[in-house]
């Protein structure tokens, strides 16, 4: 699987961070980091709660 950024959307919120923080962070200014971009199978959960609980729905999971 792949995670996907539609950066353009992206708010910085960190939503996501708190539903997958081995794949995501924000730095400093806010800004998303991925942490991972292929994440392994095991993290497939929190990552698609991530995806769902975006509220801009700047996530997006690749299979």
């Amino acid at each position: 699987m792949k995670v996907k950024v539609h950066w353009h959307l992206c708010e910085g919120n960190g939503i996501c961070v708190a539903d997958a923080p081995d794949v995501f962070d924000l730095d400093d200014d806010d800004n998303l980091l991925v942490l991972q971009e292929e994440p392994s199978e095991d993290q497939r959960e929190p990552v698609e709660a991530a995806v769902r609980n975006c509220p801009k729905r700047a996530l997006e999971l690749q299979d």
